[in-house]
């Protein structure tokens, strides 16, 4: 017996749901599970889209280092969705083994402001309260600028947001993302829920 997609049932049909979930047909060509749990608040689920939005329009951090932040993330916060996910984005902006290296925490390849963010992701996931003046310092002295630093960290803080609502309601990667990652993206993710199995 296949396990749900998620803990909660799919929402009320209304035309903000359908307009999420037509997004999604038209840019991955299925609906999401974790679009069917965010659309019991689809104007929620839009107001972080936009917000979002507005911190990456005018952000100095590139779609690379926006990458290894979010595959960093996810795989400290055991993450599975968003770690096949930006896995994958990072193996088309880099290669598949570098993507996989970043899931598992290993920085070799990486830049040095790449390597930096990584591990100011690590350490924002693990423990906030645990940051220093002088960890913020080595991002300064891996070349960010204290915008690009306070743009990082809220991105990783939407990432956390945005993963444990998923997470903790049961949303299960879907197996077209799975199918979509590189082997060695596949092979990495060995952590958080396991992938939805398709329908027999």
């Amino acid at each position: 017996m296949n396990r749900p997609a998620a803990f909660l049932a799919d929402p009320p049909q209304s035309p903000a749901v359908t307009a999420a979930y037509e997004g999604d047909l038209t840019s991955d060509g299925y609906v999401n599970n974790l679009t069917r749990v965010w659309c019991w608040r689809p104007d929620v689920l839009a107001s972080f889209q936009a917000v979002r939005a507005d911190l990456l329009a005018g952000s100095g951090l590139s779609p690379r280092e926006l990458a290894v932040l979010v595959a960093a993330t996810a795989a400290a916060r055991d993450d599975a969705y968003c770690a096949l996910a930006w896995g994958t984005r990072l193996a088309e902006l880099s290669d598949e083994a570098t993507a996989a290296r970043v899931l598992r925490g290993v920085d070799a390849d990486l830049s040095e402001r790449e390597n930096a963010l990584a591990a100011w992701s690590r350490q924002v996931v693990q423990d906030p309260n645990a940051t220093t003046e002088a960890d913020v310092q080595r991002l300064r002295d891996a070349g960010l600028h204290d915008q690009e630093i306070f743009e990082a960290t809220t991105w990783i803080a939407f990432r956390l947001a945005f993963s444990t609502v998923n997470d903790a309601l049961g949303a299960r990667p879907d197996p077209q993302l799975a199918e979509k990652a590189p082997r060695l993206v596949r092979e990495a993710v060995t952590f958080g829920r396991q992938v939805e199995a398709h329908a027999v």
